[in-house]
C-alpha cells in the first residue's frame, strides 16, 4: 500500500523576505512575513514532515540571492528542506546541498540541460527532484517567465531512468490562486512516469487536499502536495491539514 500524501508548506523567499506571488508574477507579490525563519520554525512546530523553499530572486537571475536565509531555515528546524530556484549548475546544487539542504529542486537547468540532473542524481543520490513549471501542457523555464516549447508529459518520462527523487509538478494558472489543483494535468503525469510526484499550485481549502490524496492513475497515486498561500491567508493549519491527511 503507497504511503499517505506528505504535505510540504512552502517558504518563498524575494529579498529576505517570505512571500507569495500570483500565478509567477513578480509584479503581483503578497509579503507574509519578514522572518522566513522563523516561519519555518513554526511549521516545524506544528509537525511539518518537509518544508519547501523557493528562492525566488535566484529562480529569475540564476544566482543563488538568499543562500544565509536558507542557511539559517535549514539550521532551525529538524525536518528536511527541500530548495529550489536557480539551482543551473552543479556548483549551485553543490552549495545549496552544503547550506543544509536535503534536497533540490532543477527546474529550469533540467529543460535545457537534461544532462545535469543526470550528473546531480549520481553526485547526490536521492537528493535531486525536477520542477516542471508548466502552463497547461507546456514547461516553463526561468522563475515562469518564458515559455520551452516542451511538452509536459514528454520531459516527465525523459527523466524516468535519471534517479530522481521527484517530479515536482507546478499549474503556473492555478499557483496562488486557491482555486483547486489541476487534478488532470497530474492524473496524465502520473499516469506517464513511475517517478513519485508532487503536486504544486492551487491548494485552497482540506477538500483539495483530500482530492490529491485521492487521485489515482495507472494505480499510483501522488507522494505529496505542496501548500503556500491557503496556509498563509488561514484556509486551514498546518496542523489541520496534517490531521486531514493522517
Amino acid at each position: 500500500m503507497q504511503a499517505r500524501l506528505t504535505l510540504y508548506p512552502a517558504i518563498d523567499i524575494r529579498a529576505g523576505r517570505a512571500v507569495r506571488l500570483h500565478q509567477g508574477d513578480f509584479g503581483a507579490e503578497t509579503v507574509y512575513d519578514d522572518n522566513p525563519v522563523a516561519v519555518a520554525r513554526a511549521f516545524a512546530t506544528a509537525g511539518a514532515e518537509w518544508i519547501h523553499v523557493v528562492d525566488l530572486d535566484a529562480a529569475r537571475s540564476g544566482e543563488p540571492a538568499n543562500l544565509a536565509v536558507i542557511e539559517n531555515i535549514a539550521g532551525a528546524v529538524s525536518c528536511p528542506v527541500q530548495v529550489g530556484g536557480g539551482i543551473r549548475s552543479a556548483a549551485a546544487a553543490r552549495t545549496v546541498l552544503l547550506a543544509g539542504a536535503a534536497r533540490v529542486v532543477v527546474g529550469t537547468a533540467a529543460i535545457e540541460d537534461p544532462g545535469l540532473v543526470d550528473d546531480l542524481c549520481a553526485l547526490h543520490p536521492g537528493s535531486v527532484a525536477v520542477g516542471l513549471d508548466a502552463r497547461g501542457m507546456e514547461v516553463a523555464v526561468r522563475g515562469w517567465v518564458e515559455g520551452s516549447g516542451h511538452d509536459l508529459i514528454e520531459t516527465a518520462t525523459r527523466f524516468g531512468d535519471s534517479g530522481v527523487a521527484a517530479l515536482i509538478v507546478t499549474e503556473i494558472g492555478r499557483d496562488g490562486t486557491m482555486e483547486g489543483p489541476s487534478l488532470d494535468q497530474l492524473r496524465a503525469v502520473l499516469a506517464a512516469t513511475e517517478v513519485p510526484v508532487i503536486a504544486s499550485g492551487g491548494i485552497g481549502g482540506l477538500g483539495d487536499l483530500h482530492a490529491l490524496a485521492e487521485l489515482e492513475a495507472a494505480g499510483r497515486r501522488l507522494a505529496g502536495a505542496i501548500a503556500g498561500r491557503a496556509l498563509y491567508e488561514g484556509r486551514f493549519t498546518l496542523a489541520e491539514a496534517l490531521a486531514a491527511l493522517a
